[in-house]
């Protein structure tokens, strides 16, 4: 397993996190859902230069350049509801790219041992052989993750799934170790300090769906 951490390196994928993090900007709901949207984007270029190119030539009205084309066959996947946003930042790069959609919620709260996670919707492509992009703003227990890979396998075993979160919790990342059965990648914005006993990341920023789009009951 690779992690690669966005703000190890000084960038201005800081300030957006910082905005994110930040309650007196938290209340405004579209600029919340921009700077989900920004990372993704950020993080969908600092993830293409890690793939594989084949130079092809493309004819010009004045000749011809050879530009270096993506090989890898990818697959997008992102987790319903706080995942849209960041999943649409994703896009704007990957436009060609096939897409697939979870639904996972927590089905129960309480202490970190009793959180249970409920998919209730699964919509994907043929995966086998695929490398599957899986975006989820928050990483956490990495439970739903675990749940929403386990059901995707159901339709084909990807080659290599690249996960792709704003923020990490350390206890999470540790949970997918061993419990997926393809190699996988862990890219993040930033990784937090851990979970509180209700199993939210800390400091972290709140519960990202709300955020995005109003409380749930």
């Amino acid at each position: 397993m690779e992690i690669h951490v966005i703000d190890k390196s000084d960038s201005l994928a800081n300030h957006f996190l910082a905005e994110l993090r930040d309650p007196s900007t938290q209340i405004d709901r579209l600029r919340f859902r921009k700077n989900l949207e920004r990372l993704g984007s950020i993080m969908a270029y600092e993830f293409s230069k890690t793939l594989d190119y084949v130079s092809e030539e493309v004819k010009t009205p004045l000749g011809v350049a050879n530009i270096p084309f993506i090989q890898n066959n990818l697959i997008m996947v992102t987790v319903l509801r706080a995942g849209l946003p960041f999943y649409n930042g994703f896009l704007e790069f990957f436009d060609r790219v096939d897409s697939g959609f979870i639904g996972a919620f927590r089905s129960s709260e309480g202490e970190m041992s009793d959180i249970a996670v409920d998919l209730g919707y699964i919509a994907t492509q043929d995966l086998s052989d695929k490398e599957i992009m899986l975006i989820d703003p928050m990483l956490a227990t990495g439970k739903s993750l675990i749940e929403a890979i386990t059901a995707m396998e159901k339709n084909g075993l990807p080659r290599k799934i690249h996960i792709f979160s704003v923020i990490a919790a350390p206890e999470g990342i540790e949970n997918l170790k061993g419990m997926v059965n393809v190699p996988i990648d862990i890219w993040t914005a930033s990784m937090d300090e851990k979970l509180n006993q209700k199993a939210y990341i800390v400091p972290g920023l709140g519960d990202a769906g709300d955020l995005c789009f109003g409380e749930k009951i």
